[in-house]
């Protein structure tokens, strides 16, 4: 038996476009345990989304699984039937999507919604039962009981978000996936829903995956980290290791341009440039044409590329250990 819950193994993804393949998801390999918390991290557009969109398998219909395997407590889920996976998604395995101001239908009250989802999975549970359940799990997430007789348009951001925490806990997964969980909250509210995400994985013992462009954010809530770029995975460790000693050239200028409270005022550096387009094919290292210091190997795309350890569980791509 695994002592993983989540096996996800040289996972590769593409979308089809008229302009060509999109590789939004390139050879990835990660694992969460049992009550595990972990994130990925990475600008907008590296693939952080794909990756969620791709384990729940609602992908859209242009996309194609080129490689790879996704295991679910020991159950693949890459060739299953859409109801085979239809037992799978919230009964183990459920997200919080990003924008809780579109998440929820607007002329049905947030009860009747979250009943719903608890209907298709749990048919013989009675009304009542059903209502006791969400009542427990909006008192799990700092809401009053009577929110489930309003329509969403009552509720503010932060009330939204909770709700869509509590109806992603409805069907009572093993694993939740939080994607952007906070975006468009003020920081006040995002640090009280961040609180209540941790509060309930705790309380019931979940594993996480936390996916944010925020690196402070996922040193907060996090124990490993993925730092993704251009579709792949560019370093990955224990949070910590990955923090105090990063090995990649673009896990460093996350951090640099990140403020801290802690220690002397330093000036913030940013990142010039963008990321490349993942319709060309990219040859050598995908970040050498931002790196403030590529080897020579890497600027006339001769590097060799793959990720190697260089720490305790802390795996880093070869090409950018030999620049940082």
């Amino acid at each position: 038996m695994s002592d993983y819950l989540l096996e996800v193994k040289n996972l590769s993804m593409h979308y089809d476009t008229l302009d060509g393949n999109v590789d939004a998801v390139k050879d990835i390999s990660f694992s969460v345990k049992n009550g595990e918390s972990f994130g990925l991290v990475g600008e907008s557009g590296c693939g952080k989304t794909s990756v969620a969109m791709t384990l729940l398998q609602l992908q859209p219909d242009n996309s194609v699984i080129t490689e790879g395997s996704i295991k679910l407590d020991g159950k693949e889920l890459i060739g299953l039937s859409e109801n085979e996976l239809r037992k799978v998604r919230w009964d183990s395995i459920s997200i919080v999507f990003q924008g809780a101001m579109n998440a929820w239908n607007p002329v049905i009250k947030i009860g009747e919604q979250i009943r719903e989802a608890m209907r298709e999975h749990s048919p013989d549970s009675s009304k009542q039962k059903n209502i006791e359940k969400i009542n427990e799990l909006f008192n799990m997430v700092g809401l009053d009981e009577t929110i489930s007789d309003r329509f969403p348009h009552e509720l503010s951001g932060g009330m939204k978000q909770r709700a869509v925490i509590a109806l992603a806990l409805s069907c009572d997964p093993k694993i939740i996936i939080a994607d952007e969980p906070t975006t468009a909250l003020d920081v006040v509210i995002q640090d009280q829903i961040l609180n209540e995400i941790k509060k309930v994985q705790d309380l019931l013992g979940l594993s996480l995956i936390y996916i944010s462009h925020d690196i402070a954010v996922i040193a907060e809530m996090t124990d490993k980290i993925a730092v993704m770029y251009a579709g792949s995975i560019v370093e990955i460790g224990p949070t910590k290791s990955v923090f105090e000693s990063p090995k990649h050239a673009y896990t460093k200028a996350l951090l640099d341009s990140t403020p801290s409270i802690q220690g002397e005022k330093k000036k913030l550096t940013s990142l010039d440039g963008e990321p490349p387009s993942l319709i060309n094919e990219i040859k050598g290292c995908s970040f050498s044409p931002r790196c403030p210091s590529p080897s020579s190997a890497c600027k006339n795309q001769s590097v060799e590329m793959g990720l190697i350890q260089v720490g305790d569980d802390h795996y880093a791509d070869k090409c950018c250990t030999e620049c940082v």
